[in-house]
């Protein structure tokens, strides 16, 4: 094991056994490397990756604290893993995203107030009918974020957050080179929009489910 990751893997010990808690300070750079048995050039680069992974906040001047590993955080790193995706795994991105995002569209549809309903009724109005294609791809990100975070569960939001990025150049290329590919996936917006309004879970799940095969079934055949 390099002596990077062995840090890494001391450090996280630390945490996942209670020594070090959330909040909690960390000992002094030479104090922490002897405790270890670690070198404190291994140690510093463990601290680095774990920064970037939202596990240690480093405060510039006062010292080095565990984040308060809120999933949320956590799984904001996602998005930084994503961005190295190459455009042969961009299928396996929109795959996981057919999986997760109808079960999040369902589950919204039992908790979305009229209020918020509305707010996602006004996006599509003000689209107009036949907006730009980086419109319609701003506004499909706002739309379904809007949904997912009505089904009220904060990891799901953030997984998928963190999945959007992957997605949106293809979203963005079928606008461009798909016939009717803005009218499509405008009908679907709004057909999604009418089964929560109906309170109807299945019938959101489904029409998800369609709006992102659509996009799933596109992508295979054009890659």
């Amino acid at each position: 094991m390099a002596v990077t990751d062995e840090a890494i893997e001391k450090i996280k010990g630390m945490i996942v056994s209670g020594a070090l808690r959330p909040g909690d300070r960390l000992p002094r750079e030479s104090e922490l490397a002897a405790g270890l048995g670690l070198s404190r050039n291994s140690l510093r680069e463990a601290v680095r990756a774990l920064s970037v992974l939202r596990i240690l906040d480093v405060r510039q001047g006062d010292g080095t604290y565990v984040s308060s590993l809120d999933p949320q955080l956590l799984l904001a790193a996602l998005g930084f893993v994503v961005d190295f995706h190459r455009d042969d795994t961009v299928l396996e991105f929109v795959a996981v995203r057919r999986i997760l995002e109808p079960a999040a569209t369902a589950m919204a549809a039992g908790r979305l107030t009229e209020r918020e309903l509305d707010a996602l009724e006004e996006q599509l109005d003000r689209l107009g009918a036949e907006p730009s294609v980086e419109q319609l791809v701003a506004c499909d990100l706002e739309f379904h974020r809007g949904i997912v975070r009505g089904a009220g569960n904060s990891v799901l939001c953030s997984l998928l957050e963190g999945l959007s990025g992957p997605t949106t150049r293809a979203r963005v290329w079928r606008g461009l080179t798909e016939d009717d590919a803005v009218g499509t996936t405008l009908r679907e917006h709004r057909a999604i929009l009418a089964a929560l309004r109906e309170r109807d879970a299945e019938a959101a799940r489904s029409w998800a489910t369609v709006h992102i095969a659509t996009v799933e079934q596109w992508l295979r055949s054009a890659l």
